[in-house]
C-alpha cells in the first residue's frame, strides 16, 4: 500500500511571515519536521511509499527529503496552481492515487499519534476515514456526521440531520473503485471551473452518491492529534499535544537522538 499526501499550499492562515516562507510539512515538533514524523509513521506501518503533492516552496521539501535519506521512499509530484484549491493537487496526484489496491490519502499538516495510523490500515473497512468525537467543532473543522452508522455528511458546514458528529482527522484508506471515483469527480469539478474547492469536496460527492461502496469510519477519540492551520493551532501541537506524543512512543519511531537517516 502507497501513501499519497497533499503538501503544496502555501499555509496563509497561520499568519507569522517566517512561518509562511515554511511549508507546513516542514515545521518542526520535537526537533523533527512533520514530514520526517510521517515518514517513520508510515515505514513502520509498512507503508511501501510516500507521493507527495508539492508547490509552494518544493525545493525546501525535496531538500528535507534528501537530508533524511528517504528519496528511495519519497516521490514528488509538483503542482504549478498550488495557490489554488487542494483540488488542483488532489488532480496531479491522479496517477498515484489511482492503483490497483487500496490507497491512502492524507493531509500533511497534522501531527498525530501513531496508533492512528494502525487503526486506519488494519481496519476491516476496505474504505475508511478517522472521526474524533469532539465535543466543540469550531467553523474550520471539516465534519463527519453519522446518522443509523452510516455518513450522511462530509464538510464544514451542517446539511444534514445526524445523530452524532466528529472531526475528520485528513486521512483515508480508500479502495481502488473509491479511488478512481473520487479521481473522476475530481475532473468533473475541474472541468466545471470549480478549481478553487478544497479536496474533499469531489471525495464527499463520491461517499454521498456512491452505489459501489462506501466510505466508514474508525472512530479515534481519545488519540492526540491536531491539525496545523493557525499560530494558535502551533501553540496547542507544543505544549498540549506533543507532550502525549513522547509520553506514548512506539519502538522504531523516533528514538534515536539526533534524528536517524532513513537510508
Amino acid at each position: 500500500m502507497k501513501a499519497v499526501m497533499l503538501a503544496a499550499g502555501i499555509g496563509n492562515r497561520l499568519g507569522n511571515n517566517r512561518m509562511r516562507t515554511t511549508p507546513k510539512v516542514l515545521l518542526k515538533f520535537g526537533g523533527r519536521t512533520l514530514l520526517q514524523r510521517h515518514i517513520e509513521i508510515l515505514q513502520c506501518a509498512g507503508i511501501e511509499e510516500l507521493v507527495l503533492g508539492v508547490g509552494f516552496n518544493r525545493e525546501d521539501i525535496e531538500q528535507e527529503i534528501a537530508s533524511l535519506g528517504a528519496a528511495h521512499y519519497v516521490r514528488t509530484v509538483f503542482n504549478p496552481d498550488f495557490e489554488n484549491g487542494s483540488i488542483l493537487t488532489l488532480w496531479v496526484l491522479r496517477d498515484a492515487l489511482c492503483s490497483d489496491g487500496p490507497v491512502l490519502l492524507m493531509d500533511g499538516d497534522v501531527l498525530y499519534d501513531s496508533r492512528m495510523m494502525t487503526r486506519l490500515i488494519t481496519s476491516d473497512h476496505s474504505s475508511c476515514s478517522l472521526l474524533d468525537r469532539v465535543t466543540l467543532l469550531d467553523d474550520e473543522a471539516v465534519k463527519l456526521c453519522i446518522r443509523d452508522g452510516k455518513i450522511v455528511e462530509f464538510r464544514k458546514w451542517l446539511s444534514a440531520e445526524f445523530d452524532f458528529c466528529g472531526e475528520s482527522v485528513g486521512f483515508f484508506k480508500l479502495s481502488a473503485d473509491m479511488a478512481t471515483s473520487t479521481i473522476a469527480q475530481v475532473q468533473v469539478h475541474i472541468e466545471q471551473g470549480r478549481r478553487d474547492e478544497p479536496y474533499e469536496e469531489p471525495l464527499r460527492d463520491v461517499i454521498l452518491t456512491s452505489r459501489r461502496g462506501t466510505l466508514a469510519y474508525e472512530d479515534i477519540t481519545g488519540l492526540p492529534w491536531i491539525e496545523i492551520d493557525y499560530a494558535a493551532d502551533l501553540m496547542r501541537a507544543n505544549s498540549e499535544i506533543l507532550p502525549l506524543l513522547q509520553a506514548h512512543r512506539p519502538l522504531g519511531v523516533g528514538h534515536a537522538s539526533p534524528a536517524p537517516r532513513l537510508n
